[in-house]
């Protein structure tokens, strides 16, 4: 395998799905497929989102997640002690109110895990040869769907630890050099969390694996929709006490605001920052990449530096997806460029 380049570029972890598969997910629903169908569309649809990684030019490769609805929601379904919440509002556009959340019924289990080490097992299959990053959800953010009811909040968070954790052992023994705990949550604290009190969280999830830990938080991507006050100053104390390996934030929908406190964070990890706006139709050109990448290099080295997206891109329809990896790459590749003359 060749060694990463400097600035190695990835997305966040989910992808564009393809608008076949759309359909076809529609289908399954209605029970048209049997279990070989329903196999065979969602590793052809894998297959395409890695693809479309490698043909971009993506130096790390994620499997797309797309045996997941937006990240998270369907991972719910491996989730016991659980009653689904009907939403309130059910007519017009999509939003954060229409999304699944759930009444704690009873204790919070996950007797086959949550999937993601057999998606890391088809990610190596299809992949091979080429840097792989897994991403999950983290337990800030399964707790964010959730109201305790009756139940001890804190009960609550200890088990959904306990759950990410059992699936990160069984991704370490599977082999996985690195992962990213996915945490939108963050900026929202959940069932009377303390901003402390995630970070205290989301450390004892990460703590004593061996395997690269990164951390993406974000202010919400759903239907392309922010959830959260997009200040990263007031999540500063937070992220400096994340021990993890590499810290992702979104920069380029924020205009590149606060990009200096890129600086802070690197003297204590590596930081992926997002100069790829997937919250906009706009195909932003590779040199505007490019003056993003470069306004973060007044800040942080490059050794200490990774290029993303602001969030996945399971938000955007797949040829623009497409095209914005592209950019990315291409993006990267002028600074790189330009640093070797």
């Amino acid at each position: 395998m060749q060694p990463l380049p400097l600035l190695p570029t990835m997305g966040v972890g989910s992808y564009a799905s393809p608008g076949w598969f759309i359909s076809g997910r529609a289908r399954l629903r209605e029970g048209d497929f049997g279990p070989a169908d329903s196999d065979e569309m969602f590793e052809d649809a894998t297959r395409i989102a890695i693809a479309d990684q490698v043909e971009a030019g993506l130096d790390i490769i994620s499997d797309g997640e797309l045996h997941r609805q937006r990240f998270v929601f369907e991972m719910f379904q491996h989730l016991h002690g659980l009653k689904r919440v009907p939403p309130a509002r059910k007519l017009g556009v999509p939003g954060y109110d229409m999304a699944p959340h759930f009444t704690v019924e009873g204790a919070v289990t996950a007797p086959r895990g949550l999937g993601v080490v057999g998606e890391y097992q088809t990610l190596l299959r299809l992949a091979p040869g080429r840097h792989l990053k897994v991403a999950l959800p983290g337990p800030v953010t399964f707790a964010g769907f959730m109201t305790a009811g009756s139940h001890d909040p804190g009960a609550v968070v200890e088990s959904l630890i306990g759950i990410v954790r059992t699936e990160l052992e069984g991704l370490a023994a599977a082999g996985v050099d690195y992962i990213q705990l996915d945490e939108p949550g963050l900026p929202e604290a959940p069932l009377g969390l303390s901003l402390d009190d995630c970070v205290a969280v989301i450390n004892r999830t990460l703590a004593g694996f061996a395997f690269r830990r990164g951390v993406h938080v974000c202010f919400g991507n759903n239907a392309g929709r922010p959830m959260a006050d997009r200040d990263i100053v007031r999540l500063m104390p937070g992220l400096v006490a994340l021990k993890a390996d590499e810290i992702s934030l979104e920069f380029a929908n924020r205009e590149m605001a606060q990009v200096e406190l890129v600086g802070e964070l690197a003297r204590r990890t590596d930081v992926a920052v997002g100069v790829v706006d997937v919250k906009n139709f706009r195909l932003e050109p590779k040199e505007a990449v490019t003056r993003r990448i470069e306004l973060c290099l007044k800040h942080a080295p490059a050794e200490r530096l990774r290029l993303t997206a602001d969030c996945g891109f399971s938000a955007l329809p797949r040829g623009l997806a497409r095209r914005k990896m592209i950019a990315l790459v291409d993006g990267a590749r002028l600074v790189r460029g330009s640093r070797a003359a």
